[in-house]
């Protein structure tokens, strides 16, 4: 069983002075924190080796430090991959159709709009949906069809604001 509280005060007094090093390593916090919380997890993993060392904060700076180097290596990587082949294909942008269902889907009751996506557009069987959502089946065929309703009521609403506007 490790030693949580060897390790809850270990974490306590090392995590700002090794965020500290990390962020200045990197220059992003957000990089920073990802590289010390996985230093960390490994720390933890380890810890009835790690806190036996004379100074387990050294070894979780190095690989802090080693996950952070790796992390802009790879993004060097990709940067000189995307200038050796050039841009990938430009998506096309959704069409106004596209942006007025999702619109309309947005505004659905979270319910509705989970069974209409798994059921529409994952493509599970109704009884799938009921399994994944935790609900009877009738329930998730009264959501469907209360959700296409709705839908149908919102999209006509868009579609007469069009006209209007037109």
């Amino acid at each position: 069983m490790p030693d949580v509280e060897g390790f809850d005060e270990f974490y306590r007094g090392s995590r700002q002075r090794l965020l500290g090093f990390v962020y200045v390593l990197t220059g992003d916090l957000t990089e920073a924190q990802d590289a010390v919380q996985e230093a960390y997890i490994r720390a933890w993993q380890r810890w009835s080796t790690v806190s036996g060392y004379d100074d387990p904060e050294a070894w979780v700076r190095v690989v802090a430090s080693r996950i952070a180097v790796s992390r802009w290596r790879s993004l060097r990587s990709r940067a000189r991959a995307y200038l050796r082949h050039g841009a990938t294909e430009s998506v096309p942008a959704p069409s106004t159709d596209t942006v007025a269902v999702v619109a309309a889907l947005r505004r659905l009751p979270e319910e509705q709009r989970i069974a209409i996506a798994l059921y529409y557009l994952v493509g599970m069987p109704v009884v799938d949906v009921a399994r994944e959502t935790n609900a009877p089946v009738g329930t998730v065929k009264a959501r469907l069809s209360r959700g296409r309703v709705a839908l149908a009521g919102l999209l006509a609403v868009v579609d007469l604001k069009e006209a209007v506007d037109a």
